[in-house]
């Protein structure tokens, strides 16, 4: 199912692919039934739960009913999270959770920022996009300053990811180069449009196995992002 015109960005793969020089034929294939199965299977071996979303709206959804009420979110910037409405669910806020985001962004103090951004990653949920999946089940997320992997290893609470299959690739390999040949490129049109400076692969984090039971949730979207 092609991505909804509601849904895409001015950031979204579709407006950098060109401009990124990257290959999607490669990067950014559709995986038949039968590798999403294997590699949801994987990913599950690792004790994350998987979700299966027909639809941006399904997986919005998923995620609605998977915060509780009152809880303390953050997310990781990601591309996957605004186009399946993310943002606008947060922005309506139904069930009165505590957006640190919002917080860090509102906080006029550099040093009182840092220290607020510093404190979001033991959020009580953080969501986030990965930049590839291998059929193994290992998720790889990488970033320039690490505030969208941060959360990763220990100090959420509970972990959300949420990521289109077309982001399955065949082996652990083949998931690092997609954060270099893919990812990284679309990414450093980004900054370069919204922010007129680079990115860059600063940190990068493997998730090979989570060690506590319901900690880590992936909600697979079957569109491209």
């Amino acid at each position: 199912m092609p991505i909804l015109e509601s849904y895409r960005t001015e950031y979204s793969a579709v407006n950098l692919t060109a401009d990124a020089g990257v290959d999607p034929e490669r990067w950014n294939r559709m995986p038949d039934a039968k590798t999403i199965g294997k590699t949801a299977a994987a990913v599950s071996s690792r004790n994350v739960r998987v979700i299966h979303a027909g639809t941006g709206s399904e997986a919005l959804a998923t995620i609605r009913d998977l915060l509780p009420e009152s809880a303390d979110v953050m997310n990781g910037y990601s591309t996957t999270l605004l186009e399946v409405g993310y943002d606008r669910l947060l922005a309506e806020n139904p069930k009165n959770w505590r957006n640190c985001h919002a917080a860090i962004t509102a906080e006029d103090d550099t040093e009182k920022r840092h220290a607020l951004r510093r404190r979001s990653v033991t959020a009580d949920y953080f969501l986030s996009g990965v930049q590839a999946i291998a059929e193994s089940g290992k998720l790889v997320g990488c970033d320039k300053s690490g505030s969208r992997v941060g959360a990763w290893p220990h100090g959420a609470g509970r972990l959300i990811f949420v990521s289109g299959v077309n982001k399955i690739v065949p082996t652990l390999d083949a998931a690092l180069a997609r954060c270099r040949e893919h990812a990284l490129p679309l990414e450093n049109q980004q900054t370069l449009r919204a922010y007129g400076v680079p990115s860059a692969i600063g940190k990068m984090m493997i998730l090979e196995e989570e060690r506590i039971d319901g900690r880590t949730t992936l909600i697979t979207d079957r569109r491209g992002y």
